[in-house]
């Protein structure tokens, strides 16, 4: 299935292509002060429909994962990282994606703040 997501005013704006099988809630102390709902997916799976330089980055602790946002808006739309085995991946903030209602998903709790 493909998706399209964007941020709140439209300035970063994407595809995402796959099936949402379940989602991860993060304790960590970002994904919880913004709310993230996180469907991880292969990176080339993300195709972006505006260029990457309206996109600003933010990282933090190990600096390993690479937050877009909006520097207009604020709202963070995806991440890009890697999993355990070098592959990329992007993390999709499902809450930002149209026609998802969050509600009819199965949510995995993950304990970020311990790890």
């Amino acid at each position: 299935m493909l998706y399209r997501g964007s941020c709140h005013c439209g300035r970063i704006a994407y595809e995402v292509e796959g099936e949402i099988d379940s989602v991860i809630e993060c304790n960590c102390s970002h994904c919880r002060r913004k709310g993230y709902l996180l469907w991880f997916v292969p990176r080339d799976a993300l195709t972006l429909s505006t260029p990457e330089s309206d996109m600003a980055t933010y990282r933090f602790n190990k600096h390993v994962i690479d937050h877009r946002f909006c520097p207009q808006c604020g709202c963070a739309p995806f991440g890009e990282g890697r999993d355990p085995s070098g592959t990329a991946t992007a993390a999709v903030n499902v809450r930002c994606l149209e026609d998802v209602e969050p509600a009819g998903l199965r949510i995995i709790p993950y304990d970020g703040r311990s790890a």
